[in-house]
């Protein structure tokens, strides 16, 4: 019997303090509530500089803990190696889908498929918010399924 191979999980946003840790949090947790943690590998991280070495944005932080959703990153960027190694690169909106694929056609052997992670949200949401602009959106998409 063949070995699974993990599936890999990148999500990005412009300073990787609040959407992406959050939906790198709230997947985990449903990875693994669902034992499907030896499955995947989950990350997330920024496209800019602006917020590199913080920790997640407070706000984000107490709404994980209320759910109950450990949340544990520092703000880091993308590599080029990522759009190498990682199946999925999703992002919040059109700004950060852009960079990305400028990224990854820089990128010999990208590998990864990049998508906006709301082209997923089941109520057709596409752009997620950055959540310290309005939090409702992002924490909708991600606590509706915990």
């Amino acid at each position: 019997m063949a070995e699974q191979v993990p599936k890999s999980v990148l999500f990005v946003c412009l300073g990787n303090i609040c959407r992406s840790p959050i939906a790198e949090a709230v997947f985990r947790k449903l990875v693994t509530d669902q034992k499907l943690s030896d499955h995947w590998r989950i990350d997330s991280a920024v496209t800019s500089m602006y917020e590199i070495g913080n920790p997640p944005d407070y706000r984000g932080q107490s709404c994980m803990e209320k759910h109950g959703i450990p949340m544990n990153h520092t703000a880091r960027k993308v590599t080029k190696e990522e759009f190498a190694t990682f199946d999925y690169i999703l992002c919040m909106d059109e700004s950060n889908l852009r960079d990305l694929n400028r990224k990854s056609n820089q990128i010999k052997n990208c590998k990864a498929k990049i998508d906006l992670l709301g082209s997923y949200d089941p109520q057709n949401q596409l752009i997620i918010e950055a959540p310290i602009m309005g939090m409702s959106l992002t924490l909708r998409l991600f606590t509706s399924s915990v």
